[in-house]
């Protein structure tokens, strides 16, 4: 027979368990060690003094533990598309992407959790393709501005869901606090990295005189978005824009028989 002492331990932290007068002994000391207990069970990790079990398959469990996320934030992007954030319940989600509800709360903690990493998710998705659109050789600035911003309109079915799926998250964001700390990101990487263009095209004497860069990217970023949300509800048409859109570049990078020496 056990000591009473060792089995009056909890099995997580050690410490000391009140030995009950009636009913069922305490495993453990509170409810933090037996949701610690259970995660362990979970992720099939041993507990203190337990000897080691046998991992299966780490890398394979790794790729289709990706898989599964990926395929949850994939439904998680059509509804958005399609009915906004707000139809994006997690049961919908989770018949959307062909699992159970205990999956994607298996994946995704919550709610929020589940809107960010998808959210990162589609950043990588089209920064992937945005890389491989622009060609790796591009030099002049005016001609990589030009290429940058033209991921911004709606071109193929792919850029026209992602537009979709951003403006979901804008709008949810305007009333979720939490979410909008995330989505709205104060840094604004690609208001700097247009900016970074035109100081390039700057130095080399190719921009207009009295430009400032920062102030330009600003405008040129909002005003495709605003540009591609348009074509997206068919107010204006594709040639209509490329033409607004060449006509602020040129306004920047104006022919060089006018570009200042």
């Amino acid at each position: 027979m056990r000591d009473e002492k060792e089995q009056a331990v909890c099995p997580i932290c050690g410490t000391r368990l009140v030995l009950a007068k009636r009913g069922r002994p305490a495993v453990y000391c509170s409810r933090s060690c037996q949701a610690r207990a259970y995660r362990r069970r979970k992720q099939h990790l041993p507990s203190p003094g337990a000897p080691p079990a046998p991992v299966p398959a780490p890398a394979r469990a790794s790729g289709t533990r990706e898989r599964q996320r990926r395929r949850i934030a994939e439904a998680l992007w059509h509804i958005a598309a399609e009915h906004g954030l707000h139809a994006a319940s997690m049961r919908r989600i989770a018949d959307g992407a062909g699992v159970s509800l205990r999956v994607v709360q298996y994946h995704f903690d919550s709610k929020h959790a589940l809107l960010v990493d998808a959210l990162r998710l589609l950043h990588e998705e089209n920064e992937r393709l945005a890389r491989a659109r622009v060609p790796a050789d591009t030099t002049d600035p005016r001609a990589l501005l030009r290429a940058v911003l033209l991921e911004f309109l709606p071109l193929d079915e792919q850029r026209a869901h992602a537009l979709k799926v951003f403006a979901a998250y804008y709008a949810r964001s305007l009333t979720d606090p939490a979410l909008a700390a995330v989505f709205l990101t104060a840094d604004q990487p690609l208001e700097r990295f247009v900016a970074d263009i035109v100081e390039t095209g700057r130095a080399a004497g190719m921009t207009a005189q009295g430009l400032d860069p920062q102030h330009e990217a600003d405008l040129l970023v909002s005003g495709v978005t605003g540009l591609g949300l348009d074509v997206v509800h068919e107010r204006r048409s594709l040639a209509d824009v490329r033409a607004v859109l060449d006509y602020h570049i040129t306004r920047v990078f104006p022919p060089r028989s006018v570009a200042p020496a």
